[in-house]
């Protein structure tokens, strides 16, 4: 039993120190997938549920948050897709700080661009994050998402057309809103 206990510490220390090195990085990646800082942390504490799940057969030494990265890209997928549960939909937005008045132009347009990404599927909006956000190439891409390189190359063209188009909507109904 005692040699047991030890074996179980050493394996939750190594898990609680890569969840103190990766945390914040993941949750920041978590939100640009879901927009919303809540969600970006349920999304996390489930990726990391997962993670621990299989924790004893994982290669430690190389890709461990790149193998993290896929489960929360594919978790975010297959949630949006409802196949895991249901989620609890807020009417009404949370109430925000005001920003710093020098921020307030910055901050406009990163509200636009989220909704704009808000506006995607799950599967168009992880292509955004996983080229764009986390810079990884096409090959990356496609390996994370379980597709063909020709599906992420056409994907994204498509996507970023449509996030074109509608951030263009969202300019103009900003430039009515101010008149």
């Amino acid at each position: 039993m005692a040699g047991e206990r030890l074996v179980d510490e050493a394996f939750d220390d190594g898990f609680t120190q890569y969840v103190k090195e990766s945390r914040p990085a993941l949750r920041r990646a978590a939100f640009v997938l879901v927009g919303d800082w809540f969600e970006a942390d349920d999304l996390v504490q489930r990726t990391l549920i997962a993670v621990y799940r299989r924790w004893a057969g994982l290669d430690r030494r190389d890709g461990l948050y790149g193998y993290t990265r896929t489960v929360m890209v594919r978790q975010f997928i297959s949630e949006r897709r409802g196949h895991r549960w249901s989620r609890e939909l807020i009417q009404d937005p949370l109430p925000e700080p005001d920003p710093a008045p020098e921020d307030a132009a910055r901050v406009g347009d990163r509200l636009l661009l989220l909704a704009a990404l808000a506006g995607l599927a799950p599967r168009q909006r992880s292509l955004v994050f996983l080229r764009y956000w986390e810079d990884l190439s096409i090959e990356e891409t496609a390996r994370t998402l379980g597709c063909s390189q020709a599906t992420v190359r056409s994907s994204t063209s498509r996507t970023l057309r449509i996030l074109r188009d509608r951030l263009g909507e969202l300019y103009a109904d900003r430039g009515r809103e101010l008149r």
